[in-house]
């Protein structure tokens, strides 16, 4: 689903409720959150208030602080579960900057432990990330096109079609694709 402009108002709003009350919930000040998770008070003020849009990097670096998967933040600010998701209705986020597209397949449900993604990454690309959001967040990632290497608690695997990573994760993570190959992939996350 490509975000329109009012619909994007409409959830940079409910994101900053949701932001707003998951503070709360941890009776944290603006100053021991940006303590946490390494955001400026000013920005956090600003998110909260919706006066600016989240970037993927700062929401990353809440959802560390919050000990969530980013999806699950998004479902919170979400509608209700449906069984049926049809491609046209699953949210498409788009990094243009990176090179990484990512949709959401089977959308995180509060009645649901799974949910399944279905990721692509340029020629050439490297992401990393810092933590898991939640230690011990079982990912189960199949490789469909291209390659793609995955390094995870420091240890590095090379993908090629067909190959399934199974892992817990622990600490920080990397995904790189070589210069000549873009990477599509499902990411099924328990």
């Amino acid at each position: 689903m490509e975000i329109t402009p009012s619909d994007d108002d409409t959830i940079d709003r409910r994101i900053a409720q949701r932001l707003r009350a998951l503070r709360a919930e941890r009776n944290w000040s603006l100053d021991d959150l940006a303590r946490l998770s390494g955001v400026s008070r000013a920005t956090l003020s600003r998110l909260e208030n919706a006066a600016v849009s989240p970037t993927a990097s700062v929401l990353g670096k809440l959802c560390v602080a919050y000990g969530l998967p980013m999806s699950r933040l998004m479902h919170m600010v979400e509608e209700d579960f449906a069984p049926l998701v049809p491609r046209a209705t699953q949210p498409l986020w788009t990094d243009p900057g990176v090179g990484f597209r990512r949709r959401s397949v089977s959308p995180p449900a509060q009645a649901l432990s799974g949910e399944v993604l279905e990721c692509e990454l340029d020629a050439g690309v490297h992401i990393t990330y810092d933590a898991s959001p939640r230690p011990g967040l079982e990912h189960h990632l199949l490789l469909l096109e291209g390659q793609l290497q995955i390094t995870v608690d420091g240890h590095s695997h090379d993908l090629r079609p067909g190959d399934c990573l199974r892992y817990q994760l622990f600490g920080p993570s990397a995904f790189m694709t070589p210069a000549h190959s873009a990477a599509r992939y499902l990411l099924f996350i328990v």
